[in-house]
C-alpha cells in the first residue's frame, strides 16, 4: 500500500504498506480503471521499435494505483504539453495493493510491455528487480539521486543496483497530545516515565494488530535498538543481541501498559482516532494524522519515534518508479521518471501532503508554515530504514507478524520468536 496524507474521511492509504500478505488500502473497488488518460493519447510502441535495445523515444503508459493518480495527473499534463510526441497514458490500477500487483505481475510476467513506468510499492522493488522486470537505471537510463533522501535511494537498490527512481516517501511520527504531557521525551524510556502520570487515557498506541503494521512497528523497535532482519548477504539476523533487545522492549511496554492494550486490535485508523480523541497521550502514526488533530482543534506536537538511546527509526513507505525491461521506449521513460523528481513538481507533492523525495523541499520555510510538521518529518526520514529488501518480503513479513504477535499476546519468549522468525525467513529464501 502506498501513502499519502488523508484527512480522517478520505480513503486511508498508508505508504508504509503493500505487497500480497499486505493490508488493502483506499479504494473498495478491486477492478482496474485502465487507459485512463490525462491529457494524453493513446500509447504505443513509437519509434522504439526500430531500437533494438529498446532505448527509443515515443509515447508510454505510467501505471499507478488510482487511490494517489491525483497527485501525479498534473504532473503527466505538463509533461505532454511539453512533449508533444512523447505523451505519457496514465493507466489507473487498481486501488487495492494486492490488486495492483497482481495486475503488475501478469502482464511482465507474459513479457507485455503494456506498462512501460510503473509505479511500484517500496517493497515490491527487489522482488520485480528479482525476476528481471525491471530495467537497471544505469549506462544511458542512470539518473543523478544525489539530492534524493538517502533512505530512499535505498529502497529502490538491489544487489548494489538501482532498480528505479524514488517519487514519494512516508515515514512514522510520535504524536503527543500536550495537555496530558508537556515535555517532548528524548529516549523511549522518557515515554514510559511520562506516562506514569497520566490518569484518564492510555499512554501510547501504535499498529500491533495481526498485519503489515505490526511488521512496521516491531521492525521499528528491533532497528530502533540497533538491530536488523537481514545481513547484507540476505541472511536473518533477528538472533542478535541488538535485535531481540528491541523486540524486548516492544513486549515489555505492551506488558507494563506503556503500549495500550487496545494496540493489538489497532491499525492506522483505530490510532487516529484514539489520539483525536484524546484517548491515548502518545500515538505512532504517520503524518496524515496531523491535520485530523489539528481539525479536531487538540492540542499536540510532533517530533520523529524515539528509540533506545535517541531518535528511533521509522519503517519507509512511498513509491519507487521503475522501468519495464520490455519497454521499446526506455530513453523516454527515463526522461520522464526523471522529471516527476524536478524541484517544482517534488514542492506539487509536498503541498498536496504527498511526502517527496527530494531533501531540499522539507527546508522551504513557506511550505513549513503550510504544514508545520515538515521538519519532524525530514528528521524521521533522514533516519528512517527501508523494510528488508529482499524478493522474498512477503514471507519476511509474515514470519516477523506471526512471532511478535505471539510474544506480544500468546507468551512467547523473545529468544523463541526470534529463532522461529529466522527460521522462517531461511526457508523463505
Amino acid at each position: 500500500m502506498n501513502t499519502s496524507f488523508r484527512t480522517i474521511g478520505a480513503a486511508l492509504c498508508v505508504a508504509a504498506l503493500g505487497s500480497a500478505t499486505l493490508v488493502a488500502c483506499g479504494s473498495d473497488s478491486s477492478e482496474p480503471a485502465s487507459g485512463t488518460s490525462a491529457q494524453s493519447t493513446a500509447a504505443g510502441a513509437g519509434n522504439g521499435a526500430a531500437n533494438g535495445e529498446g532505448q527509443g523515444r515515443g509515447p508510454i503508459t505510467f501505471a499507478m494505483g488510482r487511490n494517489d493518480t491525483d497527485k501525479i495527473i498534473p504532473i503527466i499534463d505538463k509533461w505532454n504539453a511539453e512533449h508533444p510526441d512523447e505523451q505519457v497514458t496514465l493507466n489507473e490500477l487498481a486501488g487495492e495493493a494486492d490488486d495492483q500487483r497482481d495486475t503488475l505481475v501478469q502482464s511482465l510476467q507474459a513479457g507485455n510491455s503494456d506498462y512501460d513506468v510503473m509505479a511500484l510499492d517500496v517493497v515490491w522493488t527487489a522482488d520485480f528487480a528479482a525476476n528481471q522486470w525491471l530495467a537497471p537505471l544505469e549506462g544511458d537510463l542512470a539518473v543523478d539521486t544525489s539530492g534524493l533522501l538517502d533512505a530512499t535511494v535505498e529502497s529502490a537498490t538491489y544487489n548494489n543496483t538501482l532498480y528505479a527512481l524514488p517519487q514519494n516517501t512516508n515515514g512514522q511520527l510520535l504524536f503527543r497530545n500536550t495537555d496530558l504531557v508537556a515535555d517532548a521525551p528524548d529516549t523511549f524510556d522518557d515515554v514510559r516515565s511520562a506516562c506514569e502520570a497520566v490518569q484518564d487515557a492510555d499512554c501510547l498506541t501504535t499498529q500491533l494488530k495481526q498485519y503489515e503494521g505490526l511488521t512496521v512497528n516491531a521492525l521499528g523497535f528491533i532497528n530502533g535498538w540497533g538491530g536488523e532482519v537481514l545481513d547484507d548477504n540476505g541472511e536473518p539476523t533477528v538472533e542478535s543481541a541488538e535485535a531481540k533487545e528491541g523486540l524486548q522492549a516492544l513486549v515489555d511496554a505492551y506488558a507494563d501498559h506503556t503500549i495500550a492494550e487496545s494496540s493489538t486490535a489497532a491499525t492506522e485508523e483505530e490510532t487516529n482516532l484514539a489520539f483525536t480523541e484524546g484517548k491515548t497521550a502518545f500515538a505512532i502514526n504517520w503524518p496524515y494524522m496531523y491535520s485530523n488533530a489539528a481539525e479536531k482543534g487538540l492540542n499536540f506536537e510532533v517530533q520523529p519515534l524515539v528509540g533506545k538511546d535517541g531518535i528511533g527509526v521509522s519503517t519507509l513507505g512511498g513509491y519507487n518508479n521503475g522501468i519495464n525491461v520490455n519497454s521499446e521506449n526506455k530513453a523516454t521513460a527515463r526522461d520522464f521518471i526523471e522529471f516527476i523528481i524536478n524541484e517544482e513538481n517534488q514542492l506539487s507533492f509536498a503541498e498536496a501532503s504527498f511526502p517527496p523525495v527530494l531533501a531540499s523541499i522539507y527546508d522551504d520555510e513557506a511550505l513549513i508554515q503550510e504544514h508545520p510538521y515538515l521538519p519532524a518529518l525530514k528528521q524521521s526520514l533522514e533516519n528512517a530504514k527501508p523494510r528488508p529488501v529482499s524478493p522474498f518480503y512477503p514471507a519476511i513479513s509474515k514470519a516477523i507478524q506471526d512471532n511478535a504477535y505471539a510474544a506480544l499476546t500468546a507468551g512467547k519468549s523473545v529468544d523463541d520468536a526470534t529463532r522461529d522468525m529466522a527460521a522462517a525467513i531461511r526457508q523463505a529464501s
